[in-house]
């Protein structure tokens, strides 16, 4: 699929200092952020990108702090571990 985008002609050049490969940013942020909000796996970031490894995607991943948002019962059990956790 191709995907066009508008951008106003004033912001062309500030956003190609920005990014060398600008279609690859946009494409890069989008897959970050559909991953932090659970819209797309681990697996699909790492097909939509073409990396070809799963290191390589952990590496993209974390290198954009993107991690899953926690959902309330996995909240809840970490509550719970760490009550009862030993801790002096």
């Amino acid at each position: 699929m191709r995907l066009m985008l508008d951008i106003p002609d004033p912001l062309i050049g500030h956003l190609a200092d920005i990014a060398e490969d600008l279609s690859q940013a946009v494409l890069e942020g989008f897959a970050a952020d559909a991953y932090r909000s659970g819209q797309l796996s681990r697996a699909e970031v790492r097909h939509l990108l073409g990396h070809d490894s799963v290191w390589k995607t952990e590496e993209f991943l974390s290198r954009h702090d993107a991690w899953p948002s926690p959902n309330l019962n996995e909240v809840l059990s970490d509550l719970r571990h760490l009550r009862s956790a030993d801790i002096p």
